[in-house]
């Protein structure tokens, strides 16, 4: 393989698309293990909404960083990084090929490039100061949060518009948590690669996509996810950061008699439509992903095209 780099293949693709039928052949036909790189199946007791396989589904094929951690523990791309390449060691050294499927794409981004990541965690009572203060400063309005903004950190300020408030928060907290500015640690980051990585994406028609997209809604439905966010909540993490996940956070005011399940259907789904389009976008801009169109290629015709890419590097 290229510069005697470990090889890694990387799958990504928006919700629903069919990443996880396609990494099991895949890894029946490469002598694989997969690695999730999704943010959410790391969870336990979170099953039918994050659309998690089962050890059905598996087929034999050993699956990593599924069920590692409970619902109120938080996870980062920090914690991914360190974690799966701790896996691909072991994998490469057992003579097998790691595969990476998911679709939390600064995690895919974090591992296969040189991202200079800064470890952000920090104790329960800084968390707490930091979340008194991010309080205080959310009653401000856009502007004079975007001004807080500019007296540590003018480069982001002018970087980030004032309305884009989410930004302007997530640059503060930033700040708050480590003391360095995030306009800095752009300017160090070296997106080197690590691996030898073959880089592929699952893609199809939007129109196609979303019909896919609101069959699962339904078929979680149908498999009781009112019943598991409720044994969530019963459980006491109704406020943990998982709980704020798409197929969770549309749930909880069904549960508290807020909403109708009707309207959190609806919800649902276009939460869940939204979020693939901007997994799209992200992939299609950050990353350089060779795109394999499910609606023009069979599951077959896909795994020769991997084939003929292997090939390429061996030769």
């Amino acid at each position: 393989m290229q510069n005697d780099k470990p090889f890694l293949i990387v799958l990504v693709g928006p919700t629903a698309v069919g990443k996880t039928e396609f990494s099991i052949e895949l890894a029946k036909k490469v002598n694989g293990e997969i690695i999730s790189g999704d943010s959410m199946q790391v969870y336990k007791q979170m099953d039918i909404g994050t659309a998690k396989i089962t050890q059905d589904e598996m087929s034999g094929i050993p699956h990593h960083m599924i069920d590692i951690l409970e619902p109120d523990e938080n996870f980062s791309a920090y914690e991914f990084k360190n974690r799966a390449q701790r896996l691909i060691k072991e994998i490469t050294a057992r003579g097998h090929v790691p595969i990476i499927a998911g679709g939390t794409g600064l995690y895919i981004q974090s591992l296969i490039y040189n991202y200079d990541f800064e470890d952000e965690t920090i104790s329960e009572q800084k968390s707490l100061e930091i979340e008194a203060k991010l309080s205080e400063l959310d009653q401000l309005s856009n502007e004079e949060l975007h001004q807080y903004l500019a007296s540590f950190d003018e480069v982001s300020a002018q970087d980030i518009h004032p309305n884009n408030r989410k930004r302007v928060r997530r640059a503060i907290q930033y700040y708050l948590k480590t003391k360095k500015l995030l306009s800095s640690r752009k300017k160090v980051q070296q997106f080197t690669e690590n691996y030898d990585t073959l880089l592929l994406g699952i893609e199809m028609s939007r129109d196609i996509l979303y019909q896919r997209i609101n069959k699962r809604v339904d078929i979680m439905l149908e498999r009781g996810l009112v019943s598991e966010v409720q044994q969530l909540v019963d459980n006491g993490y109704e406020t943990s950061q998982s709980m704020q996940a798409i197929g969770y956070k549309e749930i909880v005011p069904v549960i508290k008699q807020e909403l109708s399940l009707d309207e959190a259907t609806e919800k649902l789904k276009q939460h869940s439509r939204n979020y693939a389009k901007r997994q799209m976008t992200w992939f299609k801009n950050k990353l350089d992903v060779l795109w394999l169109d499910r609606e023009k290629m069979s599951l077959s015709l896909m795994l020769e095209e991997v084939s003929v890419q292997i090939q390429k590097r061996r030769t």
